[in-house]
């Protein structure tokens, strides 16, 4: 089962320095941290900020060629967990037909953002992902979901939803 979410903000672990995106809910029941490159995590932030780019970026431009081929996309899932990465599908269509594309969790939350398209997380991955994947032991995951329940827009800065 799939659990639909927002992208809730983007921000820096103070741990380990890395990108997070913070996947929430609508209930704010469930939170859903992934650590991203910085890369990926300014891919997104450009789009939450909406700051156009004198050139399409990477993801600008699969919108527009996914756009000029007539595909829509569906939705995006998070799909998997496994050795600590998670995976996501982008679910497509074209033409009636119905299909699924391997990606990143990072390049298809800002494919996602930039087509306004619904984001999934698999219920099992939900279930199966520490509360916080975090790549450090250091905070007991108790503390971290503490953490991120608390997280205010401040916290966020400029990366907001």
């Amino acid at each position: 089962m799939e659990v639909e979410m927002k992208i809730r903000g983007l921000m820096m672990d103070p741990v380990t320095n890395m990108p997070v995106v913070v996947l929430r809910d609508s209930d704010g029941g469930s939170i859903l941290p992934i650590w991203v490159g910085i890369y990926e995590a300014n891919a997104i932030a450009l789009e939450i900020e909406k700051v156009q780019t004198p050139r399409p970026m990477t993801h600008d431009l699969l919108k527009n060629m996914l756009l000029g081929l007539q595909v829509h996309v569906r939705k995006v899932v998070v799909n998997d967990l496994k050795d600590d990465t998670f995976y996501a599908l982008i679910w497509m269509e074209r033409d009636g037909q119905i299909f699924a594309i391997d990606s990143r969790p990072s390049d298809a939350l800002a494919l996602a953002l930039r087509l306004d398209c619904p984001i999934y997380v698999e219920e099992q991955v939900l279930k199966n992902s520490r509360v916080a994947n975090s790549p450090t032991e250091k905070v007991s995951n108790d503390e971290i979901r503490k953490w991120l329940e608390g997280l205010n827009d401040e916290d966020f800065g400029r990366y907001k939803m």
